[in-house]
C-alpha cells in the first residue's frame, strides 16, 4: 500500500517561534514525533511518505498517489485537521486519525473519517494494521484502560523528514507524571504511572540520528523528564554522559521538568555533564492560594524565586510557563507576576490564561459549576478561554493584556535579558562540527539578517550591541543563545500585537 502520513499545520502561536524562524532561514522548531513513531510501525513493503505541512503544502498530487491518508494532531491542529480531512475525502481517499486530538473529540470526527486509531499507538495502530491485512478494519480502536509498554515502542523514521527544516530534533524516553495538577491533560491521557524506554532504546534512537547526519538541538519531549528520578539519575543520564563523551557532544538537550528538580543538585549536574542546557518548568503563579486550588502541590511551600536561580546558576536556563484566571487570583496578581517574572530572571516566560482541556478534573469541576464555553481551542496565548473566570472575561484579559505589555516591549524584554547575562551559568559542551554546518547552515546565514535589522534599522539598536558586547566580553560561550534569544523577542512582540496595538 501507499501511506500518505499528513501533519497538519500549526496556527501561529507562542511556541510556533514562526518571526524568529524566518530570520534564521527555518521552517519550524520540531518535526512530528508521533507521526515519525507511527511510520516505524508500518509494513515494511509499504511505500510511506510524510508531509509536514508546518514546512511544505499539501499538493492534490501526494493525495492521488496514496492509498491511505493518516493524520496525527494535537488540539491546536484542529483547523488545519479539518481541511486536510476535506481534501482527502474530496478524492474518496481512506483517512485514519489518531493523537490527542482525535482522541480527546472523537466523536466529533465519526462521521468525518473512515478509521479512527486512537489513544496509544503501541497499542491501537498493530491492532488497525491486522485487521486491515484481514480486509474488516474497525470504525474506533481504543487501548481500553491499557498503557503501552514503552520497550516496544519502534526508532522512529528520521529518514523521512529534512533536516535543515527544524532547529531541533525530537526524542521520548517516557509517559506519564507523578503530580495530578487539576488544569493539565497529561495524566488524563498517559496516566500517573511512570513508563520509559530503555536506556538502549534511547541510545540507539541517537545513534539513528547521528548516522543520519543531524547535530544540534534535541527536545526530550517527556511531559515530566524526571517524573521517574531514579531510573533517570541511576540509568539513563549516566549513558547519556558516556554517549556524549564518546561522540565528543553532537548534541545538546532541553526537555520539560518539575521543580523538585531543584531539590537535588546530583540530578542537575549530572544533566549539565550529559548536555542539557534548559529545562521548561510550569511555575504558573507567585499565589499559594491559586496553587492549592489546582492541586500544583509540587510548587506549595518553597521559595520558587530562589527555586529557579539555583537552577539558572548550576548552568541550566529555566524556562518558565506562568497561568493567568485561576478563582484564588487576587486583584493585584498581574502586578504580582510582571515582578515576579523579571525576579526569576527568566526570558522565555509563557504567559497564558487558564484553560480547561476535556477530561481533566478543571474541565468536570467547572462544567458542573455552569463555567464552561463551548469552544476549547488548546492556544492559551491568544486573548481567548474556554472557561468563565471569576473575575470576569474583560477584567481577566484586560490584565492578562497589561502583563504582555510589561513582559514583550522591548526595553522591558532586553533588560530582562541583561539580567540574565548576570544570573545563568552555561557549561556548554556542544561541539559543532562540518555535519552540524549542514543542517544548520541557515543560522549562519541569518546572523548578518539579524544584525542588520536590529542593529541598524531598529530604534532599541543601542540596547541590542551593549547587549552583544557584554556578551561577547563576558560570557561568549552563551552567545548562540543569546542571539536566539534576540530572534525569539521579536517573534514574541509579533504574536502579541493585539495586546500591543488594541483595548478588547
Amino acid at each position: 500500500m501507499k501511506a500518505l502520513l499528513v501533519y497538519p499545520a500549526y496556527p501561529n502561536t507562542f511556541w510556533s517561534f514562526k518571526y524568529a524562524l524566518k530570520l534564521v532561514n527555518k521552517k519550524a522548531s520540531h518535526p512530528p514525533l508521533g507521526l515519525l513513531t507511527v511510520a516505524s510501525f508500518l509494513p515494511k513493503d509499504w511505500e510511506i511518505r510524510l508531509i509536514d505541512l508546518n514546512v511544505e503544502p499539501l499538493r492534490e498530487e501526494a493525495l492521488k498517489w496514496a492509498d491511505l491518508v493518516l493524520i496525527g494532531a494535537m488540539y491546536v491542529q484542529r483547523n488545519s485537521a479539518c481541511e486536510v480531512i476535506d481534501k482527502a475525502k474530496a478524492l474518496r481517499k481512506i483517512v485514519v486519525a489518531g493523537g490527542p486530538l482525535f482522541t480527546s473529540f472523537y466523536k466529533d470526527f465519526i462521521d468525518k473519517v473512515d478509521h479512527l486509531v486512537l489513544d496509544e499507538g503501541e497499542i491501537t495502530i498493530p491492532q488497525y494494521l491486522k485487521d486491515l491485512e484481514r480486509g474488516n478494519p474497525k470504525k474506533i480502536y481504543r487501548s481500553e484502560g491499557q498503557y503501552a509498554d514503552l520497550t516496544q515502542s519502534p526508532i522512529p523514521s528520521y529518514h523521512l523528514i529534512k533536516f535543515s527544516h527544524y532547529t531541533s530534533m525530537c526524542v521520548q524516553y517516557s509517559r506519564g507524571c507523578p503530580f495530578n495538577c487539576e488544569f493539565c491533560d497529561v495524566t488524563n491521557l498517559f496516566g500517573h504511572a511512570i513508563r520509559t524506554k530503555s536506556v538502549s532504546q534511547i541510545i540507539a534512537e541517537l545513534d539513528n540520528l547521528y548516522h543520519l547526519g543531524w547535530r544540534g538541538s534535541v527536545f526530550f519531549v517527556d511531559d515530566n523528564f524526571i517524573g521517574g528520578k531514579k531510573k533517570v539519575k541511576e540509568e539513563l543520564l549516566p549513558a547519556l554522559i558516556q554517549w556524549q563523551e564518546r561522540h565528543k557532544y553532537p548534541f545538546y538537550f532541553y526537555t520539560q521538568v518539575s521543580i523538585n528538580l531543584s531539590d537535588d543538585d546530583e540530578l542537575i549536574d549530572l544533566m549539565v555533564r550529559a548536555g542539557f542546557n534548559s529545562v521548561f518548568i510550569g511555575i504558573e503563579t507567585p499565589n499559594e492560594e491559586s496553587l492549592a486550588e489546582v492541586k500544583k502541590v509540587q510548587n506549595l511551600k518553597r521559595n520558587l524565586v530562589e527555586n529557579i536561580r539555583k537552577i539558572q546558576r548550576k548552568g541550566l536556563e529555566v524556562m518558565g510557563g506562568f497561568i493567568l484566571g485561576f478563582d484564588s487570583d487576587p486583584p493585584n496578581i498581574f502586578d504580582k507576576l510582571v515582578n515576579y517574572i523579571k525576579e526569576f530572571r527568566i526570558i522565555i516566560a509563557m504567559v497564558g490564561l487558564l484553560n480547561a482541556p476535556p477530561g481533566t478534573e478543571l474541565f468536570n469541576r467547572l462544567k458542573a459549576e455552569g463555567r464552561i464555553r463551548p469552544i476549547f481551542k488548546g492556544d492559551n496565548t491568544d486573548l481567548d478561554t474556554n472557561i468563565i473566570p471569576k473575575m470576569g472575561y474583560e477584567k481577566l484579559i484586560m490584565g492578562y493584556k497589561k502583563v504582555i505589555k510589561e513582559l514583550y516591549n522591548t526595553k522591558s524584554y532586553y533588560q530582562r535579558l541583561f539580567d540574565f547575562l548576570e544570573e545563568i551559568e552555561i557549561n556548554n559542551k556542544f561541539k559543532p562540527d562540518l555535519n552540524y554546518l549542514k543542517v544548520n547552515y541557515g543560522y549562519l546565514l541569518g546572523l548578518p539578517k539579524i544584525f542588520f535589522k536590529f542593529g541598524v534599522l531598529d530604534k532599541w539598536r543601542n540596547y541590542f550591541w551593549r547587549l552583544i558586547f557584554k556578551c561577547l566580553f563576558q560570557k561568549p560561550q552563551i552567545f548562540p543563545l543569546l542571539i536566539a534569544h534576540i530572534a525569539s523577542g521579536y517573534h514574541f512582540r509579533e504574536i502579541f500585537k493585539p495586546a500591543f496595538e488594541r483595548e478588547i
